[in-house]
């Protein structure tokens, strides 16, 4: 994992500016207020206002990184990191370089382990969430498993052909987790998707499989069947996913209709 305060080596350099930025004169840009009233600060010169830009920039990165250590539960003091800045600049740093170093190491570390530890207990609810979801979708009229732990919901059967794993469809569809969370959906584009069926994950390559053109089915996709242990923003690990599908089209094949006429 990168270390935690790693920044340009430009921001770096001139990071002075988080707690001596001069006061100004001539040009002038707005700055937020604490309160609903916009204030205004002068700059004397282009290289004044960069250098209060670098130093914002700084304490911009400086703020998400440490926010981002509070969401898996490591409280660093800002005002320290602040000190720890004016200090290095005025040449008064109460570390070593060494020091510093091996702190910083360490603290990679203890955020890797906190990291590990938060996802994993993650991954467990969402096995859980997944399974409670499931038992719960078996009990719906209609709902069907395969053999694989497949499940779906036949809400309308259309009366075209069904598509090989090999072929190309054309589908509209809306994804959510358990909690009803919606992480794609092809109808906010207004766009339906199109896309190899054999090139997805094998939930949809098997569940499409079961689709006349022109039906839509509900599917609920275990987590084997779907990301698995990968976790991402928007699907957290060992997620069940939820689809409602619609197949449009096989590409290349003819529609039903067409086909009686020929």
């Amino acid at each position: 994992m990168k270390s935690v305060f790693k920044v340009s080596l430009l921001a770096a350099t001139v990071a002075f500016a988080v707690g001596c930025q001069e006061e100004a004169k001539e040009e002038t840009v707005k700055v937020e207020a604490p309160v609903a009233v916009e204030q205004t600060v002068t700059f004397a010169t282009e290289d004044d206002k960069a250098a209060y830009a670098i130093g914002a920039s700084l304490a911009q990165y400086l703020k998400a990184n440490l926010e981002q250590q509070e969401q898996i539960g490591l409280a660093l003091d800002a005002d320290l990191v602040l000190q720890g800045v004016q200090d290095a600049f005025a040449d008064k740093s109460k570390l070593t370089d060494e020091e510093a170093q091996v702190t910083l190491q360490a603290l990679d570390k203890r955020v890797a382990e906190m990291a590990q530890a938060q996802a994993s207990e993650k991954a467990a609810a969402a096995v859980q969430a997944g399974e409670d979801f499931r038992a719960d979708f078996a009990k719906q009229d209609g709902v069907k498993t395969t053999d694989s732990g497949l499940m779906y919901q036949v809400e309308k059967m259309g009366d075209g052909e069904k598509p090989a794993a090999e072929d190309t469809v054309v589908v509209h569809y809306k994804g959510t987790l358990t909690d009803g969370t919606q992480f794609d959906s092809s109808y906010d584009r207004n766009q339906p998707a199109t896309f190899p069926l054999n090139r997805v994950i094998p939930g949809w390559t098997e569940g499409v499989q079961l689709m006349p053109v022109g039906s839509k089915f509900k599917f609920v996709i275990p987590p084997e069947l779907a990301y698995g242990s990968q976790d991402t923003p928007a699907i957290p690990a060992n997620s069940t996913l939820v689809f409602d599908v619609e197949l449009l089209e096989i590409k290349g094949k003819p529609a039903k209709a067409d086909a009686n006429n020929g």
